[in-house]
């Protein structure tokens, strides 16, 4: 396995991770909900005692650049030319509830 730390450490470490994203998603709830009830209150700012919030509406644009390629139909020797790869890698750690038998 590896030697820096021992299963039961690797175990819960996996476990107060699981508990953290729960935590920060509990949060972001709730800060989703206090986000939408300013916008539905229509205000561009508001004072706190401690803090300040400002709203602001924008109409974003988006260009499919992956429907554009394909009109244009680019040979795999231009893609290869202007596709590049990381120096470094890239991780990513999931966490899922394990499913334990009786």
């Amino acid at each position: 396995m590896n030697n820096l730390f021992t299963p039961e450490e690797l175990a819960d470490m996996v476990d107060t991770l699981a508990s953290i994203k729960a935590d920060i998603a509990n949060l972001e709830m709730r800060a989703d909900i206090y986000k939408a009830s300013l916008i539905a209150a229509k205000v561009r700012a508001v004072d706190g005692t401690l803090h300040r919030a400002t709203v602001s509406e924008t109409y974003p644009t988006r260009t499919d650049w992956q429907t554009i390629a394909k009109k244009l139909q680019p040979s795999a020797q231009l893609i290869r030319a202007h596709t590049t790869q990381a120096e470094e890698p890239t991780f990513t750690v999931r966490i899922t509830a394990r499913k334990v038998t009786a």
